[in-house]
């Protein structure tokens, strides 16, 4: 079972990681569509921003459920 809490922590600090450093992109991307009209090149960072926005909500679903997952086969 040390295996499992070695993935469930990696996976958790990894994760944290790419979110911090792809916060200040995103940020960026933001403010651009904020300050410019509709155009094609807004409408592919909206979809980028939406789908950090995706892959963190996954991220965190995930790595609460790790969690959980050692708590079950640590005291069960």
């Amino acid at each position: 079972m040390d295996l499992l809490l070695w993935v469930t922590i990696s996976f958790i600090v990894i994760g944290f990681l790419v979110l911090f450093f792809m916060k200040k992109g995103m940020e960026i991307k933001l403010a651009h569509i904020q300050k410019k009209s509709e155009d094609e090149e807004n409408k592919k960072k909206e979809r980028s921003i939406i789908w950090w926005i995706r892959g963190a909500v996954i991220w965190a679903i995930m790595s609460m459920l790790l969690i959980v997952l050692n708590f079950y086969y640590r005291f069960a």
